[in-house]
């Protein structure tokens, strides 16, 4: 796989980001506002992690 690849799948990554930060301004997501967070966390994590290892992907 090719960086450009791997810079194409994250930015869909970071989409999906998004996609969770609006679930939770959902009033009635109850205890699955626990799962949102922690998959947050995890994508902030993945996302970190990819800028670390490739510092020069974070620029695109």
């Amino acid at each position: 796989m090719d960086l450009q690849t791997i810079k194409e799948r994250i930015a869909v990554v970071q989409g999906k980001r998004e996609y969770l930060l609006s679930l939770l301004e959902q009033p009635s997501l109850g205890t699955l506002r626990i799962d949102v967070n922690q998959a947050l966390e995890e994508l902030d994590e993945l996302i970190d992690e990819f800028r670390r290892t490739i510092p020069e992907a974070g620029n695109s």
